[in-house]
């Protein structure tokens, strides 16, 4: 069976080709209506988040709104803030879902509980007491207990992260007519 080597001609009708089948996904991913998310846009430029601006939660907050929104600092006035975020209740959890016939645990069970109510910063209330729950559950062996607790730690990492993202979306719905 011989051979052909492949020519000049042959290698642009392939790159001709590929071209070819990514520009008709890109039409037909752009004809169903998918778009990159992109940037959320705000309702408002200020936030003060409560009760520890320093806090992991906090300064992954902070990250997450870029240059459009800025975070004060602990010591600033709440008066400057458009809006007051504060966390009141962040929770974290483990428990045993799951032991073999010796009694020996197989699953765990991990929870991340935030409670956080908004307001403006003359006291208008616009959420109360809003609760955001992530759960992962993460299988155990003792024989490797320490890459066990690493995973443990990256799950929280992402729980966290999930978190962060749900109060973005959140935040991201209020418009104007709810900051007056």
């Amino acid at each position: 069976m011989a051979q052909y080597p492949i020519t000049s001609a042959g290698a642009s009708r392939r790159a001709v080709l590929q071209l070819a089948a990514m520009v008709a996904a890109g039409a037909g991913l752009g004809g169903c209506g998918f778009r990159l998310r992109g940037s959320q846009a705000f309702a408002f430029q200020s936030i003060a988040i409560l009760p520890n601006p320093g806090g992991a939660m906090a300064q992954e907050l902070r990250t997450s709104f870029g240059p459009t929104v800025r975070v004060l600092a602990a010591g600033d006035d709440l008066k400057s803030a458009q809006l007051v975020l504060t966390l009141t209740d962040e929770r974290r959890g483990k428990s045993v879902v799951g032991v073999n016939v010796s009694g020996q645990v197989r699953e765990f069970q991990l929870r991340l509980h935030v409670r956080l109510s908004l307001r403006t910063a003359s006291g208008k209330e616009i959420s109360v007491g809003d609760d955001i729950m992530q759960r992962r559950d993460i299988s155990y062996n003792e024989s490797a207990a320490l890459a066990k607790e690493a995973e443990e730690v990256l799950l929280y990492r992402d729980m966290q992260t999930d978190v962060v993202q749900q109060i973005l979306r959140r935040l991201a719905t209020i418009q104007l007519g709810q900051l007056d």
